[in-house]
């Protein structure tokens, strides 16, 4: 299994008491893997159901932001590959 790779940067360095915080985190792993069933259905006819497809993610990935502070930080936007989270100060 791959290790997942993380990297994260604030809108800024110093924030001032109620001013908002953004984090923005990009993070992969090699090994997840995306899985698309196609399933079609035979009865003793041999009639055919339509296809339907079903999704399955292998090794997902689960991101979590804290802080030592307790504060909380609410997913503004998460596309799989880049989030951004949002706090205040």
């Amino acid at each position: 299994m791959a290790t997942p790779t993380v990297t994260a940067a604030l809108n800024g360095s110093v924030f001032a008491p109620g001013q908002q915080m953004l984090l923005t985190v990009t993070y992969a792993d090699a090994d997840t893997q995306v899985l698309t069933l196609t399933l079609v259905i035979t009865d003793a006819r041999g009639n055919k159901s339509a296809p339907v497809e079903a999704i399955a993610v292998i090794d997902p990935l689960t991101l979590t932001v804290t802080d030592d502070s307790g504060r909380v930080w609410a997913r503004v936007s998460d596309n799989g590959a880049v989030a951004v989270y949002r706090s205040v100060a």
